[in-house]
C-alpha cells in the first residue's frame, strides 16, 4: 500500500479581533477573504471584527471559512440565475481560479 504524505496548506496568521489572536486557514481562503474586503472597500480587520461578532460557532476560523463559502455560494446563485444555466461542471486543478466578485455589490456582513 502506498501512502502519500501531504503539506498542509494551512497558515496561520496574526489578526487584530478585540485583543490579538491567531487564525489558521488555507490560503484558498485567505485570498477569498481579501477579495471581499477589496471588493467591498472594507479593511480586513473590519470583516473579521464583523465575522467575529456575528459568528455562531467556537472557531473563528470555521466562521470566516463558512464566511467565504457562503459569499461564493451566493455569488454562483446570481450568476445562475443570471445565464439561466443549472449546467454542474466540475473541474480539478491544482490551484483554483481567483472568482469574480463583480456582481455582488451588497454589505458582506449580512452573509453568515
Amino acid at each position: 500500500m502506498h501512502t502519500a504524505t501531504f503539506k498542509s496548506a494551512v497558515i496561520k496568521r496574526s489578526v487584530r479581533v478585540a485583543g490579538q489572536t491567531s487564525v489558521s486557514l488555507e490560503d484558498a481562503f485567505w485570498r477569498g477573504l481579501k477579495e471581499i474586503a477589496g471588493e467591498h472597500h472594507v479593511p480586513l480587520s473590519d470583516l473579521i471584527d464583523r465575522i467575529d461578532s456575528g459568528r455562531q460557532h467556537a472557531n473563528l476560523s470555521s466562521a470566516i471559512r463558512l464566511f467565504v463559502l457562503d459569499f461564493y455560494r451566493e455569488q454562483r446563485e446570481v450568476d445562475r440565475d443570471a445565464s439561466g444555466s443549472n449546467d454542474l461542471t466540475i473541474a480539478v486543478v491544482a490551484s483554483p481560479p481567483t472568482p469574480s466578485l463583480a456582481a455582488n455589490g451588497g454589505d458582506s456582513s449580512a452573509r453568515r
